[in-house]
């Protein structure tokens, strides 16, 4: 039995953040210009990526993740990821955020769903969704669920 335990894998959790370098969020404007450099111009048109800015308690970013790579019009996102991010990353807030290649913000029957359930989870664990940022090709266009009221 004891030497069953021994291939157990021991986790480790470590936080080491840098607060000089960390932007402070203070609306859809500010994010879209954080988020915006994590969408590549390359192909930004060409396939949807889902990316996640993780906030502390001071809306500081304490950094994005890109969770998922996806296809022409979609893309898979696993709320698992993106809330065990948010966790190990101490965040107390994010910000959901994905292209549409298409080049149009409205928003689909899908993003509104995503939103929802990620923001129902993250709820669960005190973790406050406090917007979704829907970003295209072109200087400002980018479509904000909080300034919509969709949050």
């Amino acid at each position: 039995m004891i030497k069953q335990l021994n291939k157990v894998t021991e986790l480790r959790v470590s936080y080491k953040a840098n607060l000089a370098e960390m932007p402070i969020i203070h609306g859809s404007k500010n994010s879209y210009e954080v988020l915006k450099h994590f969408f590549p111009f390359e192909t930004i048109q060409l396939q949807e990526i889902f990316v996640v800015m993780y906030l502390n308690k001071l809306n500081r970013v304490i950094g994005v993740y890109p969770a998922s790579i996806g296809g022409l019009d979609k893309t898979i996102v696993d709320l698992r990821l993106v809330l065990a991010v948010a966790l190990k990353s101490l965040s107390t807030s994010i910000i959901l955020s994905h292209n549409h290649p298409s080049g149009s913000l409205k928003p689909s029957q899908n993003d509104i769903g995503i939103t929802a359930k990620i923001k129902q989870a993250a709820k669960l664990i005190d973790i406050e969704v406090l917007d979704h940022i829907i970003l295209t090709t072109g200087v400002n266009r980018y479509f904000s669920f909080a300034d919509e009221g969709l949050m």
